[in-house]
């Protein structure tokens, strides 16, 4: 059994019922999530073992927040505790061509507070295989990132995996640091890259283009640059509208170029979690399948999360399987 390892802001979600915008609504609903402890829920449904790694806080909130994580099937044995209020954030789902709208409330969140030396990542690691992360996590704060950087080198000091979803969100990059080199460096202790051409381009400072040749040329620059990367996986979007998606998955494993058929989704239910999904997605494929069958039940999970509110994508594996291998129609199961 391969145990997997994520760490990450848990957040609440607050959002007005159905597609309504908050000005024109009086009720909210709320979910708890956060990108890398999305994936770690996923995976966990999946039937993997999976520790989340967090700072929430010292509260009934976020004491509710360790319950869903307990819920969701995660160990929180390594989650910590702050003064400091859990994050928010608000969305408004949008629909057709009217695009869903995000504001966040976690500045000075339970865990932007979090440090080197919270966590004992020595004692976290033992045992486990796969250490995930993503780009969010160090834009947070200078904690943060040095957090994850502590346990990034402890990871691959126990010879773990090390997937890497570098994702740039410019309004995160607060505290006065270089998001490129901090990025870069981040890289330098990771196995496996989950990200596209426009990732590669912001950290390498390069332009290619994002067709099939482009991503080629990218993962190849990537993989040199980069000595201990060995594989670029990657989600491609094709979205009419809100409602309207179409995605397929993409890789290049050091040797071939590897794609999978589009899949439409003609009714988005929520998008939120669709590429953390696919994380989870690829993650379980990596642990148990080829390359080429694991882009295909990444790109099959993702599909799903289209269809599930919320920000984790509660499916089992047997269920993405049944939609990797083609069966698409939607029948009733009795």
């Amino acid at each position: 059994m391969n145990e997997t390892v994520t760490f990450g802001e848990v957040l609440m979600r607050l959002s007005p019922e159905g597609n309504k915008k908050i000005s024109q609504s009086n009720r909210l609903e709320f979910y708890f999530g956060g990108t890398e402890m999305n994936v770690g829920a996923s995976l966990a449904y999946f039937g993997n073992e999976v520790k989340h790694v967090t700072c929430v806080s010292d509260d009934i909130v976020g004491e509710a927040a360790i319950s869903t994580m307990k819920r969701y099937g995660l160990d929180t044995g390594s989650v910590v505790k702050c003064n400091a209020p859990l994050g928010l954030y608000f969305l408004e789902v949008g629909a057709v061509m009217r695009s869903s709208t995000i504001a966040y409330n976690r500045a000075h969140s339970a865990f932007s507070g979090i440090t080197p030396g919270m966590v004992d990542w020595k004692e976290v690691l033992a045992g486990s295989d796969w250490f995930h992360w993503t780009g969010i996590t160090p834009a947070i704060s200078e904690g943060a990132w040095r957090t994850l950087e502590e346990g990034l080198k402890q990871a691959r000091k126990n010879g773990m995996n090390v997937t890497a979803d570098p994702t740039y969100r410019k309004d995160l990059w607060n505290y006065g640091k270089d998001a490129r080199k901090i990025l870069a460096g981040l890289l330098e202790h990771s196995t496996i890259f989950i990200g596209g051409v426009n990732e590669i381009n912001e950290i390498l400072g390069t332009d290619h283009s994002g067709d099939k040749d482009g991503f080629v040329k990218a993962a190849k620059e990537l993989l040199n640059r980069v000595p201990s990367l060995t594989k670029v996986f990657d989600k491609v979007r094709n979205g009419g509208n809100a409602s309207c998606q179409k995605i397929s998955a993409r890789a290049w494993n050091g040797k071939e170029y590897l794609e999978t058929e589009a899949l439409e989704i003609t009714h988005v239910v929520d998008r939120i979690g669709t590429g953390d999904a696919y994380a989870a997605g690829l993650l379980y494929g990596l642990q148990h399948f080829d390359d080429e069958k694991a882009i295909t039940f990444a790109n099959a999970a993702c599909a799903l999360k289209h269809t599930i509110a919320g920000d984790v994508n509660l499916v089992s594996a047997d269920e993405v399987m049944q939609v990797a291998e083609g069966h698409i129609s939607g029948r009733i199961k009795r």
